[in-house]
């Protein structure tokens, strides 16, 4: 009768140890999510930023410096549930207007252009990196959310189902392929 209870006891720590491994894993999961959201949102603010600053910067088109300010400006302030969309159309206003070439170039010639391109380029070229590492660490999160034992035992908590961040954040060719 003891041995018996002995044996319960033991496989009942056992259990328990590896649930609390599995809950520490997805905790350190959901803190790697965490982290790279903070890189992600880092990025797309800052090519916000520099997109905002070439627009006002005065060396492109008025047509080009409105709508890249635009894109810019609504990618800033757009709320929440609606920033996938704003910077997908910031990512779309970047493509247009330097679509062509010679818009990197005269942008280049411009006094402080140089600075400017390389910074915007090095934004544009952050900002996939970044979404990447996102949504690979929510679709890891996500993995072992799906397991029996993570939802039976509810091991996640109130946090909830993480979402991956989709978005158009092709970069324009010219300006992608710069080098920093």
């Amino acid at each position: 009768m003891i041995e018996t209870l002995v044996w319960i006891a033991l496989a009942l720590a056992v259990i328990g140890v590896y649930l609390s491994w599995t809950a520490g894993r997805l905790d350190r999961l959901h803190s790697r999510m965490d982290a790279a959201r903070a890189a992600l949102d880092a990025q797309l603010v800052r090519r916000a930023s520099v997109a905002l600053e070439v627009a006002t910067s005065g060396a492109l088109d008025p047509a080009s410096s409105l709508v890249l300010y635009e894109a810019a400006h609504a990618a800033r302030q757009a709320a929440e549930d609606h920033r996938e969309v704003a910077e997908s159309e910031l990512s779309q206003a970047l493509r247009a207007v330097f679509a062509d070439a010679d818009q990197v170039e005269v942008l280049k010639a411009a006094p402080g252009g140089a600075q400017a391109t390389e910074e915007l380029a090095a934004a544009v070229r952050r900002v996939p990196m970044a979404r990447r590492f996102h949504n690979d660490a929510v679709r890891a999160a996500r993995a072992l959310r799906r397991h029996r034992k993570v939802r039976w035992f509810r091991l996640a908590g109130h946090a909830p189902f993480p979402l991956a961040f989709e978005m158009d954040d092709e970069p324009p060719a010219d300006l992608a392929d710069r080098p920093t």
